[in-house]
């Protein structure tokens, strides 16, 4: 394990992305994901069962698929929902509005940066991979841990694997179970909502959009950081 690094800087020692909903405007593709197999399968399904879904682990969703019906085992039934959004990310990446630019400014500034998501390995590494070579040192995917969001577990695995203090870094997150992980792994969350209206809270920062932030904008989140 790197050794712990100490932040006097008055900026996040490290900025942990979520992924669907805050660096990429993916999580239509699991919504139709999910409705693809269910029509599959003739699972009645209705637009207004996607938001039960956002912000859950994979294996979550899995579970109440098959409860819905979906006749997969669920190792089955993640894998065709994974391959089916690999397929359409493929033919376009849909950053979302500033995540690029705000990646730049960090890596420029050598704040490193993690991946922290839901989705797994093959979607996460992909993206990550897309954003550039300097972007992320770490990914920590769904099936990296053992306990989805909003458990603590992958934040404080990727905080753990890049040596630096949970509570010197900022997690950036656009749902309240994602919001909800990285507070209870110790550290301050930029929320910026996306599908769903995720609610204030204690070491929480509201934004409406991450275009135009710079690092001195993270720095003024810094005293909410837990001491």
């Amino acid at each position: 394990m790197p050794e712990i690094q100490d932040n006097r800087t008055g900026y996040p020692a490290a900025v942990l992305w979520d992924m669907d909903g805050t660096l990429v405007d993916t999580e239509p593709f699991w919504i139709q994901a999910r409705a693809d197999l269910a029509a599959e399968y003739h699972v009645p399904w209705r637009d207004a069962d996607a938001a039960f879904f956002v912000g859950k682990p994979l294996p979550v969703s899995a579970a109440e698929m098959r409860n819905r019906g979906v006749p997969l085992a669920g190792p089955e039934l993640i894998d065709r929902l994974v391959h089916q959004v690999l397929d359409t990310i493929r033919d376009r990446i849909p950053w979302r509005p500033g995540a690029q630019e705000l990646l730049a400014r960090l890596a420029q500034a050598r704040i490193p940066c993690a991946l922290v998501t839901q989705a797994f390995r093959p979607v996460a590494g992909y993206i990550a991979q897309s954003a550039g070579p300097d972007a992320f040192l770490k990914v920590v995917a769904g099936d990296d841990v053992t306990h989805g969001k909003p458990h603590p577990e992958a934040y404080l695995t990727a905080a753990a694997s890049l040596g630096i203090r949970p509570r010197d870094c900022l997690a950036i997150e656009d749902t309240d179970t994602g919001a909800a992980s990285a507070v209870a792994a110790g550290m301050t969350v930029l929320v910026i909502p996306h599908l769903a209206h995720v609610p204030d809270g204690p070491f929480r920062s509201t934004r409406e959009t991450l275009t135009g932030i710079t690092l001195d904008d993270l720095r003024l989140l810094r005293p909410a950081l837990r001491r």
